[in-house]
């Protein structure tokens, strides 16, 4: 049974749009708030063709450039192991009570998307 779950966020990308939540393994690079690079695995909490969002305990700052290399499901790729590579732009930066070194981001995309096998 597929956990893929449609919505609509309009909190997160500013209209209503539709977009999906799936457990999608990520990994995210880019440079933190104290300016050194990071990469950090972590799973993607909801995504559209604007944006996404996921938790991370590297610190950054709103517009902050992060690069996410997102791994497809096998089923999408004829069981090839495909990673969708996009970048975008912080938007917003919420603060996780229950964890204080964790926040919840939101990026808007600001590139074209590339698939590749492995990344």
């Amino acid at each position: 049974m597929s956990r893929e779950t449609f919505h609509r966020d309009a909190d997160v990308f500013g209209a209503k749009e539709q977009g999906f939540t799936y457990p999608l393994a990520t990994r995210v690079q880019g440079v933190n708030a104290r300016g050194q690079e990071f990469t950090e695995d972590t799973v993607l909490s909801s995504i559209s063709h604007h944006g996404s969002s996921f938790y991370l305990k590297n610190p950054v700052n709103i517009g902050m450039r992060l690069r996410l290399v997102i791994d497809l499901p096998e089923k999408l790729s004829e069981d090839k192991n495909l990673k969708l590579v996009i970048k975008g732009k912080v938007s917003r930066v919420e603060f996780v009570r229950e964890s204080p070194s964790t926040q919840r981001l939101t990026i808007e995309f600001d590139s074209k998307y590339i698939i590749r096998p492995g990344a």
